[in-house]
């Protein structure tokens, strides 16, 4: 089964909506009010809805064309495209936001910063190697190891980071995802 085949089937399944990534909502005042984001790899699009809403030209792509027909056909405002970004990334200084969330591409890191526009701003969440539950992919390879983003998006300014990984209380705290926020210069 292709990759495609395997997000097609589920979100043929999946009824809920999923809320936005807590690395966009947490950080929502760093937003700016106007310009185009794009939420990468986007599922179903919550970050894409939800940034629309705040008012910025949103762009969602996904591999998924049940995905992407989902979003057109309940969030008109948003403009969608089923595109395989491992394939296509996003062209040079394009997007005042990019959100990627629960994807990683390593090979594709160094496109997503070029994609940002002079003082752009890049909100990832993914899962960690350091996982005190299990959620999220089996396979490491889909996971990142401690302060990998930073070294991935070392060309972009550091706004926020945060990776509690397997310190202290483990049942406090922050835990399983990497939160991290940058901005191109």
């Amino acid at each position: 089964m292709s990759d495609e085949q395997k997000w097609n089937a589920r979100y043929r399944q999946s009824g809920e909506l999923p809320a936005p990534a807590n690395v966009l909502l947490e950080n929502a005042h760093l937003l700016p009010e106007s310009g185009r984001s794009l939420d990468l790899a986007c599922g179903l699009g919550a970050n894409a809805r939800y940034l629309s809403g705040l008012g910025l030209e949103s762009h969602a792509w996904d591999l998924s064309a049940i995905a992407i027909d989902r979003i057109r056909n309940e969030t008109p405002g948003v403009l969608v495209q089923a595109r395989d970004v491992t394939a296509q990334p996003p062209e040079p200084s394009t997007f005042d936001v990019i959100v990627v969330a629960h994807f990683l591409d390593r090979d594709l890191c160094a496109a997503i910063s070029a994609a940002l526009q002079p003082g752009g701003l890049l909100f990832y969440q993914t899962f960690s190697r350091e996982a005190v539950n299990a959620i999220g992919p089996g396979n490491p390879a889909f996971r990142l190891a401690p302060n990998e983003l930073l070294r991935l998006f070392g060309d972009l300014r550091l706004v926020v980071y945060r990776e509690e990984g397997r310190i202290g209380n483990l049942s406090k705290g922050y835990r399983d995802l990497v939160h991290y926020v940058g901005m191109k210069l």
